[in-house]
């Protein structure tokens, strides 16, 4: 018998798999987003299993376990448009949980599959709520299964402080491949990786500029709340997880504006993603285009295209939404306000605060 095998103790299931998250690779992107001789940096983080979320998946997992939240075996029960499920899919396997995952008719069917083989079960709700759309409605079912699961648990990506923290990594990632960052521009939807990512990156470049990019339709930095054809980034609520203070500025982006960047990235770089991934890298080329030469731009693409090829990467389905072929304007439309006037393109906004807390001074000062 081979002394070496019975000497190495039986390895759990999913043993080894975390180590397959982080230390994703840079990708300098130029023409034709930016011009020849310029361009950003982006951090490619479809190359984890499921995407950047696997990296909130697996250590707000860790942190529940460890504080006594998430007892050995218990259910983990969440609201998810696609990529964190497959986070949380993971941290399930790692660590022995069973996931169920609460989702909307929007979700792609090669993603329902895709969870269900991972072991993950899947529960779609099948009308939106009345004013927080299909979010707050996949919340409300989130309560009601953990009502009806003694000792389940909840991640709440949209306010647990460990979505925030569990960037850091990513952070530190990113600065040691770049080693100097002017400027980051993220997409925003529960407000996790833009804050987490951020905050550290300030800590180490003080004078750092954060780009928070949101799709037309979202409520996040005060748009009124509309039916969203982008997944991912946005949202129809106010996560308390988002950094307003943070933000230099804030583009929203349109869907054909993202479809257009994701298609040209593909066929010039071999590299593209989803909805964020178009959005970010539609404002990181402009920022390229239009900043000094030396300015050192990064951005986060938080997957790759694989789940998007029944509709960023579709033309029938491009075609019946009108989004093929729609070149996007050179330059952003601008307002003063988010309140100004309801946005539905591209543009740029310098004065980021918080819908809620602008809300109650508004309230105050009427008194």
């Amino acid at each position: 018998m081979n002394s070496t095998a019975t000497n190495n103790p039986v390895m759990p299931i999913g043993a080894g798999i975390s180590n397959l998250v982080g230390n994703t690779p840079l990708l300098r992107v130029s023409e034709p987003l930016a011009p020849a001789g310029r361009g950003f940096w982006a951090k490619l983080e479809g190359f984890n299993p499921g995407g950047i979320k696997d990296r909130p998946g697996l250590y707000m997992v860790e942190r529940a376990r460890a504080r006594g939240d998430l007892r050995p075996g218990g259910q983990i029960i969440e609201s998810t448009s696609g990529t964190l499920g497959l986070g949380l899919a993971l941290a399930g396997t790692v660590h022995g949980h069973p996931v169920t995952l609460v989702t909307d008719p929007g979700l792609e069917p090669s993603m329902t599959r895709l969870l269900s083989v991972y072991g993950a079960e899947v529960d779609m709700v099948s009308e939106p709520h009345e004013t927080g759309g299909w979010q707050q409605a996949r919340r409300d079912r989130v309560t009601e299964l953990l009502r009806e699961h003694p000792g389940s648990w909840s991640p709440d990506q949209y306010n647990n402080p460990d979505n925030v923290a569990a960037y850091t990594p990513l952070a530190l990632e990113l600065a040691s491949q770049m080693g100097h960052i002017d400027v980051l521009v993220c997409s925003v939807g529960t407000g996790g990786h833009s804050a987490g990512v951020g905050r550290v990156l300030r800590q180490l470049y003080p004078d750092i500029r954060i780009v928070g990019v949101d799709t037309i339709g979202s409520t996040i930095f005060g748009q009124p709340a509309r039916p969203r054809l982008m997944r991912g980034l946005g949202s129809s609520i106010y996560p308390r997880n988002v950094a307003y203070e943070s933000f230099t500025e804030v583009h929203w982006v349109a869907p054909h504006e993202a479809v257009w960047a994701c298609r040209q990235l593909a066929a010039s770089h071999y590299a593209t993603g989803g909805w964020s991934v178009g959005a970010v890298a539609l404002v990181a080329g402009w920022l390229a285009r239009t900043e000094s030469a030396d300015t050192r731009i990064a951005t986060i693409f938080p997957d790759g295209p694989q789940r998007y090829l029944g509709t960023v990467y579709d033309d029938e389905y491009c075609r019946r939404n009108g989004l093929l072929d729609i070149q996007p304007p050179e330059e952003p439309e601008v307002v003063a306000r988010a309140e100004e006037k309801e946005v539905l393109g591209w543009t740029r906004c310098t004065e980021v605060v918080d819908p809620l807390a602008r809300r109650d001074d508004d309230r105050k000062g009427s008194r």
